[in-house]
């Protein structure tokens, strides 16, 4: 059931997003080589709680830690441990979590560590980037939610990627994950009307090689079946009259 957002709700999302954002940013200036994931995840944790939020991740379905930080072949939900080192040329995937005041805010960037090892590597990284932009912009009144995945999904294979399909983006609210569910492929016209007032989380996972995944033996990270490296994008958005808002910038 998807239910639209009063402004006082979509006030407080946004304020919960931008402490995401907040995060981002302060683990963004800490990824070098050398440092640990679990550096980033205490410097996430301590800002969080500076905030007076609470880590949304951490205890959710049983999930140990306040941030996933997945490396390289790891897509999504990689443990931010101690002995997970970065090093130079590293493409590192940090998605946040935040509860605020009853509501979520969510959001995720990949990283890399120093320069990158090669152009393929920048290229990943830009049209991640790029398809969460375009899936952003066609999240308007009247469009479909086919239309946000169709999107993203066109412009990513026409770069000779592939779209991660066994994972999607998701309605953002009183719920870390509400309806809709929101895959990063699609077909155009297809799916749920979008409409004002709903909140959502989009985010393109996309690999260098074949779509396929699998979960480690810590019953969390989920790797590229190719061992092809991977990148993630995330932003909270609301959709409004003329279009959609990121609520998940600073």
């Amino acid at each position: 059931m998807i239910r639209l957002k009063s402004k006082e709700e979509i006030s407080k999302i946004e304020f919960s997003a931008k402490i995401v954002a907040e995060v981002l940013e302060i683990v963004g200036q800490h990824v070098a080589d050398g440092v640990s994931a679990y550096d980033l995840e205490k410097v996430a944790t301590e800002h969080i709680l500076k905030r007076n939020a609470i880590p949304a991740f951490k205890g959710y379905n049983g999930y140990p830690y306040t941030l996933c930080v997945s490396v390289n072949n790891e897509i999504i939900h990689g443990f931010p441990l101690v002995e997970k080192i970065l090093k130079r040329g590293d493409l590192v995937s940090v998605d946040c979590g935040v509860l605020k005041d009853g509501y979520f805010g969510d959001a995720a960037r990949t990283f890399v560590v120093d320069d990158f090892e090669n152009e393929e590597d920048k290229r990943l990284l830009e049209v991640t980037q790029k398809s969460l932009e375009l899936g952003i912009e066609v999240a308007k009144p009247g469009n479909r939610i086919g239309d946000i995945g169709h999107a993203i999904q066109t412009f990513v294979e026409k770069a000779g990627f592939s779209v991660i399909r066994d994972y999607v983006g998701h309605g953002v609210g009183k719920n870390l994950h509400e309806d809709p569910q929101i895959p990063n492929y699609g077909v155009k016209g297809t799916g749920l009307i979008i409409r004002s007032g709903m909140t959502m989380a989009i985010e393109p996972m996309i690999s260098q090689g074949h779509y396929e995944t699998r979960v480690l033996p810590d019953g969390w990270t989920v790797v590229t079946k190719d061992g092809t490296k991977a990148a993630h994008f995330e932003h909270t958005i609301v959709v409004e009259a003329e279009g959609s808002r990121i609520l998940s910038r600073l």
